[in-house]
């Protein structure tokens, strides 16, 4: 019997960081180590005081899910429009589609599970509809 790999987190020992946007706070639920790199999943929520900006951008992913768990968030995805999320809502973002953010509430919380852990972002010109 083995426990790698095993992870468990809980709300009660949650440590929000700083990350990718410098207008969200991220949660480590402790995937990427019990995965060894291969899957990530994080909590991200608005920072308090922070303003928003956005980019439009791409991830070099495999596989992407957002879960909305509190308030809503706003995209523009190439190929599909704006796109809103309010709570319960799930979106799957294709590989390297081009994307931003428009705007979200201040008590935007959603969960993100991404492949492989350690990808890149690269900004682009735009998105086109």
């Amino acid at each position: 019997m083995t426990t790698k790999g095993f992870a468990a987190s809980h709300a009660k020992d949650a440590k929000f960081e700083r990350g990718l946007r410098s207008f969200y706070e991220y949660r480590d639920l402790g995937i990427k180590q019990a995965t060894e790199g291969r899957v990530d999943a994080h909590v991200i929520r608005a920072a308090v005081g922070k303003e928003f900006s956005s980019q439009a951008h791409i991830h070099r992913t495999t596989f992407q899910l957002v879960y909305i768990l509190k308030g809503w968030i706003e995209f523009e995805h190439e190929g599909e429009g704006v796109v809103r999320l309010e709570a319960g809502s799930c979106v799957h973002q294709p590989p390297e589609i081009r994307h931003r953010e428009l705007g979200h509430s201040e008590d935007i919380e959603m969960l993100e599970v991404v492949l492989p852990a350690g990808f890149a972002t690269e900004e682009v010109e735009s998105v086109q509809p």
